[in-house]
């Protein structure tokens, strides 16, 4: 019998930095999510959002306690998702963006987008405006 392959949900940082730190805000929604897709879905995050997350530990080991391999599949950034974090950015700048250097977020979105994942984020704004396409669980207003 073949094996049903369950759907891959990309978790944002920041929804991942609100269940860590119980942020006063957002830790409800965040962990009420994050808990539904852990319970119906896979996983997953990448290098960017492992790096955003890792800040706030001392040693890849705490990191790695609090997003074990068991629980969030480690996905590679496609060269893909590269050049269109890239081609966002452009425009991002083109709209007058101050920063100097491609955003997290853009390779983020980038990669569940050319990946054909979910996103679960709480930063609707800046997905939604850079990657209209791109399937989200997110607030309603955001």
């Amino acid at each position: 019998m073949a094996k049903i392959e369950r759907e891959l949900v990309l978790i944002d940082s920041n929804v991942l930095i609100d269940v860590i730190h119980a942020d006063p805000v957002w830790f409800g929604w965040s962990a009420s999510h994050l808990e539904a897709v852990l319970q119906r879905a896979a996983a997953a995050i990448n290098p960017i959002i492992y790096a955003e997350v890792s800040a706030y530990f001392a040693t890849a080991g705490e990191a790695d306690a609090v997003l074990p391999e068991a629980d969030y599949r480690r996905l590679p950034l496609p060269y893909d998702a590269g050049f269109l974090a890239g081609q966002v950015f452009r425009e991002y700048r083109r709209k007058g963006g101050a920063r100097s250097t491609t955003l997290p977020d853009f390779f983020i979105g980038a990669h569940a987008l050319t990946a054909g994942l979910t996103l679960l984020t709480r930063d609707v704004r800046r997905y939604r405006s850079y990657f209209p396409e791109l399937r989200l669980i997110a607030p309603e207003h955001g």
